[in-house]
């Protein structure tokens, strides 16, 4: 069992966004081209992209979490996660396992599709019309199952949103970081689901304003997503018995806070 204790209705979605946003800016050039290397790493390079997943956000949170400190932060610390990768590529691979399947499930259509569409050159018009009503029929319970397969995959990304900044900084083992990041979620489930919404909203400013908007926006939901877990896990200091937790408000959070 870890000893790693996380806080209740601790993510204040607003106090994220904001504060991603004057990291973001006060270091734009940094975030700036952690973010592409980031993208271009984990959504890019087919079969390798899937690999790289968890050591790469890993080096992005370790970037985040350390920038929030105040501490120096470079380039070069986004491969930080590389220094345990192994663990780091694991959990990464379990937190995809909905979209990998949906991938799957859309490949099976795509060769379906593909084969019968030869199968059925040069044969009579009722082979080909029987041909295309089996794969609508097949292509509609497949839509049906990615919808829900996207619905599950939410709910399971949000339940695994802690467990690779876990394994980073608390390097627990590969099931303790899934559990305690599962527990941490639904204890704070409000607040993460209100940040999804915003981050949402981000992205489609950064839409709207085409390419360069994105370029922005993505590592604003990025550096949110690490501010988010730093409310739930407060950090503390190292080195000895005398370990005083941070004010609530340090991260953004009303976790402990008066009212």
């Amino acid at each position: 069992m870890n000893s790693v204790q996380h806080a209740s209705g601790a993510i204040n979605p607003g106090d994220c966004i904001s504060n991603a946003w004057g990291l973001v800016t006060r270091n734009f050039g940094l975030y700036l081209g952690v973010g592409i290397v980031t993208i271009l790493l984990i959504s890019c390079v087919p079969f390798i992209s899937i690999l790289l997943y968890g050591p790469v956000m890993a080096g992005y949170y370790y970037i985040v979490l350390r920038d929030s400190r105040d501490e120096p932060v470079e380039f070069g610390m986004m491969f930080k996660g590389f220094e345990k990768f192994l663990p780091l590529m694991l959990v990464g691979l379990i937190q995809m396992i909905p979209s990998l399947i949906a991938t799957a499930l859309q490949w099976t259509v795509d060769i379906a599709r593909l084969v019968g569409s030869r199968g059925g050159r040069g044969g009579p018009d009722f082979y080909q019309s029987g041909s295309d009503t089996l794969f609508a029929g097949i292509s509609i319970g497949l839509a049906v199952i990615v919808i829900i397969l996207a619905f599950a995959g939410v709910i399971w990304s949000v339940a695994l949103s802690f467990a690779v900044p876990l394994v980073l900084e608390h390097d627990l083992s590969i099931s303790d970081a899934l559990m305690t990041s599962v527990k941490a979620a639904f204890s704070n489930i409000g607040g993460l689901i209100v940040l999804i919404i915003l981050e949402a909203l981000v992205a489609l400013l950064g839409f709207i304003a085409i390419c360069l908007g994105l370029l922005v926006a993505i590592p604003v939901i990025y550096a949110a997503n690490a501010l988010a877990y730093r409310q739930v896990f407060p950090y503390f200091e190292k080195g000895g018995l005398n370990m005083t937790p941070p004010p609530p408000t340090e991260y953004g959070g009303t976790y402990g806070s008066n009212y």
